[in-house]
């Protein structure tokens, strides 16, 4: 019961203050650990003793792209896939995670934003969510940190969805982005093995949710008008696996 109650002060504030957003997305998948999934204290355990999360970012110049997954089509810089997104790739410095005591690397190569959030807490989602993907140096393991968004007080977000690259338009630079103010104060994690969110689906990905961050409503709004129908994948069936609360070190 206390744990699930050390559970709950995690979950409660991601879900309460969360606005209901029903989106359709592709069908279920019937592989057993496919990501994203809907967050529920039944399915989550408190874990005291697990490595910590270390984060080191520091400041980066960017590349804000236009993610496209429908290069073969004729008339694919008029159509929005629904796997497409804003990208943003590391150009600079050397932004990486580490958990606990391993000083293994886990590199971070680019973030994104889905709209609206993949992950539900406790049936609930966001108006956007931003994944940060990392690879670890050694095994090539992927872990994303994954974001929920709502509206409220201007962030860095907004600093790097100012100016939406276009679809075959031109990219845009932005120069020494403080990364670690993408991330909440608070770093209590919920964790997961799921997978990747688009095609190819592979499995084996570590998946660490944090808090909620904010985000002007101007830049929901111009996301959204980018992907009018959204651009994200339906939560997927936990098929037994359980989600280990992690709380703040």
């Amino acid at each position: 019961m206390a744990r699930m109650r050390k559970a709950a002060a995690i979950l409660v504030p991601l879900a309460l203050s969360a606005s209901i957003v029903a989106f359709a997305g592709q069908a279920e998948s019937k592989l057993p650990q496919q990501s994203p999934i809907n967050v529920t204290p039944e399915s989550t355990r408190v874990d005291l003793g697990a490595p910590k999360l270390h984060v080191s970012y520091g400041r980066s110049d960017l590349l804000l792209h236009y993610d496209r997954k429908d290069t073969a089509d004729p008339n694919g810089c008029n159509v929005r896939h629904h796997e497409e997104s804003e990208k943003a790739e590391i150009e600079s410095g050397n932004p990486y995670i580490t958990l606990g005591t391993d000083p293994t690397q886990w590199k971070l190569l680019q973030f994104h934003w889905h709209t609206p959030s993949e992950h539900k807490f406790a049936g609930h989602g966001f108006p956007l969510e931003l994944h940060l993907v990392h690879e670890n140096v050694t095994t090539k393991q992927l872990a994303v940190i994954g974001i929920p968004l709502r509206a409220g007080a201007s962030s860095t977000v907004d600093t790097v969805l100012a100016k939406l690259a276009p679809e075959c338009g031109a990219n845009v630079h932005l120069s020494q982005i403080d990364l670690n103010t993408l991330l909440p104060h608070d770093t209590s994690t919920l964790r997961y093995m799921g997978s990747l969110t688009t095609d190819p689906f592979t499995e084996g990905v570590r998946w660490f949710l944090m808090r909620e961050k904010t985000v002007t409503q101007a830049t929901i709004d111009r996301f959204q008008h980018l992907f009018p129908h959204g651009n994200s994948r339906a939560v997927q069936p936990l098929n037994g696996r359980t989600v280990t609360a992690v709380p703040h070190s």
